[in-house]
């Protein structure tokens, strides 16, 4: 997904300074991002506008990790955090289904090609 962006403003259903205090915090495998998130982050705003909650992205030490920080009132860090893990696990399964469908492929075509 490329570097990480600062964040320049807040969205306005996040009061501050009380849903700026005790985030919600995640790890998302960072090869996830681009299909969450979209192309350098183009998601966000949307994803943020639709779970009244703001998100921030940060790059760990481990480079296949990310940290997800959730802004907001109580219940709506919880949904978002929610609904992002759902997301996460989802592309994590498609992508891996894909892995195993190119798998049985590769292994159908030296099948092939040795048997004739």
């Amino acid at each position: 997904m490329g570097t990480l962006s600062e964040r320049r403003t807040i969205p306005p259903w996040v009061k501050v300074p009380e849903d700026l205090k005790d985030p919600e915090v995640f790890q998302v495998q960072t090869r996830l991002l681009e299909a969450m998130f979209g192309r350098d982050g183009c998601r966000i705003p949307y994803i943020e506008q639709v779970s009244k909650a703001m998100l921030e992205l940060k790059a760990l030490e481990s480079p296949g990790f990310t940290e997800v920080v959730v802004y907001g009132s109580y219940i709506y860090k919880l949904r978002a955090k929610w609904m992002l893990q759902s997301m996460a696990e989802w592309h994590r399964q498609r992508q891996e289904r894909g892995m195993l469908k190119l798998e049985e492929a590769m292994n159908a075509l030296e099948l092939s090609s040795w048997m004739k």
